[in-house]
C-alpha cells in the first residue's frame, strides 16, 4: 500500500444522508502523479444521481462518496517523471483519471470508451489504495499526469470547472460531426449541458436553435448566442421548422420524447443524446428509416480533446455560466438543480470546505 495523506472532503454516507464534512486519504504522488490542491469542483447532474444511488442499476454507489468531476486547481507537488507540469500552475481534472491504456480506443486517444472501462474520478475502483476513487469535493487530489489537463491562462478558474464535464459532453459530439459554418444546429434543454452547446455551436460558425420547455429561458437562450428558440410546447412552432436541421445536440436528463426532435432532423441529420434519462424511451423507428437520420449517443471526450476544448475556449472567450456557492449549500444546490433553478452550474468554492 502507498502513503497516503488526509484530505478534507464532503461525503454522502448513505442514499438518503445529506453530504457532510469528512476526512478521507489520498495517496503521495507517485513519480507520474501530480498533487492538485483543489480550489473549484462545479457540481453536475451526476454528483446528485450518484449521491443518492440512483444509477443503481448501472452504477452502484459505494459509501461513503464523495462526489466531483469539474476540479480545477493549482499543482502543489509533482513526481519526479512529470513533464507537462511544475509546481503553481492551474490545472483540471475530468471525469476519468486512468484506463488501460493499451486498447484500440486509448491507444486512439479515446479513454472515456476505454474497452475494460476508464477509472472514473469517483465512485469507482481504486488500483492505488483501494476502496472507490473519492471526487474533487475536496481540497486535494493525486492524478497521473496523463488524465490532467492545463487550464489556459485566459479561463477564470471557477468558471472553467464546469467544462470538465459540461463543456467538452458538448464540445466532442460538435466536433465529432464537424458542426461549423452553414448548419442549422438544435440544441435541445438549456441547462448545465445545453447552455455550452450553445456557446460552442455558435463559437463553431453554425446556425443554432435551442428547444426548450420554458418560455422564461427564451432570453437567456438568445443571450446565450442562439439565432432562434422554439418552445416544445407550441405545436406551430415544431411544426414550421420539421426536416430542416443538420444535427440536433439532446443535453436533457429526465425522460421525454426523442420523436418530437428527430422530425426536425433532414435526410441524414443526425441527433446526438448527452443526457442520461433513468428510464428506457419509445422510438418511433420509421422516423429513422424514412429520412435516413441517424441516432447516437456520446460520452465526455479524450483527454487530448479535452484540452483541445479548453484552449479553444480560451481563444473564444468562453466559460461556463455560474453560481459560486460555499460547500454548506450543496445540499440546496442539488435541490434547486432538480428545480432546474440554476443558471447554468453550481460551483463549490472549495476553500469553504471545514
Amino acid at each position: 500500500m502507498p502513503q497516503t495523506f488526509a484530505s478534507k472532503a464532503y461525503a454522502a454516507a448513505s442514499p438518503t444522508a445529506k453530504l457532510a464534512p469528512l476526512s478521507i486519504q489520498r495517496r503521495e504522488p507517485g513519480p507520474s502523479d501530480v498533487h492538485i490542491e483543489i480550489l473549484y469542483c462545479g457540481i453536475c447532474h451526476s454528483d446528485l444521481h450518484q449521491a443518492r444511488n440512483e444509477w443503481n442499476s448501472v452504477m452502484p454507489t459505494v459509501y461513503p462518496c464523495v462526489p466531483g468531476h469539474e476540479i480545477v486547481g493549482r499543482v502543489k507537488r509533482v513526481g519526479s517523471q512529470v513533464k507537462r507540469f511544475q509546481v503553481g500552475d492551474m490545472a483540471g481534472v475530468g471525469c476519468m483519471v486512468d484506463s488501460c491504456r493499451n486498447c484500440p480506443q486509448c491507444q486512439g486517444g479515446e479513454e472515456q470508451y476505454c474497452a475494460t472501462m476508464p477509472t472514473f474520478t469517483y465512485n469507482f475502483p481504486d488500483k492505488h489504495v483501494g476502496g472507490v476513487t473519492f471526487g474533487g469535493y475536496s481540497d486535494a487530489i493525486v492524478v497521473d499526469e496523463a488524465f490532467v489537463v492545463k487550464v489556459p491562462a485566459g479561463l477564470d478558474p471557477a468558471r472553467a470547472a464546469p467544462l470538465l464535464c459540461a463543456g467538452i459532453t458538448t464540445y466532442s459530439p460538435l466536433r465529432t460531426w464537424k458542426v461549423g459554418p452553414g448548419h442549422k444546429v438544435g440544441i435541445v434543454g438549456l441547462g448545465g449541458l445545453g447552455h455550452m452547446g450553445v456557446k460552442l455551436a455558435r463559437a463553431m460558425g453554425a446556425h443554432v436553435v435551442v428547444f426548450t420547455s420554458s418560455e422564461n429561458k427564451r432570453q437567456d437562450a438568445r443571450q446565450l448566442g442562439a439565432h432562434d428558440v422554439i418552445l416544445s410546447s407550441d405545436a406551430q412552432a415544431m411544426q414550421s421548422q420539421l426536416g430542416t436541421f443538420d444535427f440536433i445536440l439532446d443535453t436533457v436528463s429526465a425522460s421525454h420524447d426523442l420523436n418530437a426532435y428527430l422530425e426536425h432532423l433532414k435526410l441524414d441529420g443526425s441527433m446526438v443524446l448527452v443526457g442520461a434519462p433513468a428510464q428506457p424511451v419509445p422510438l418511433g423507428v420509421f422516423s429513422l428509416l424514412f429520412k435516413r437520420r441517424r441516432l447516437a449517443g456520446s460520452a465526455i471526450g479524450g483527454i487530448q480533446e479535452t484540452q483541445e476544448m479548453l484552449d479553444f475556449c480560451a481563444r473564444h472567450g468562453l466559460a461556463a455560466d455560474i453560481e459560486l456557492i460555499p460547500a454548506s449549500r450543496i445540499e440546496e444546490a442539488y435541490e434547486r438543480m432538480l428545480r432546474g433553478a440554476v443558471k447554468y452550474r453550481f460551483v463549490i468554492d472549495i476553500a469553504s470546505l471545514k
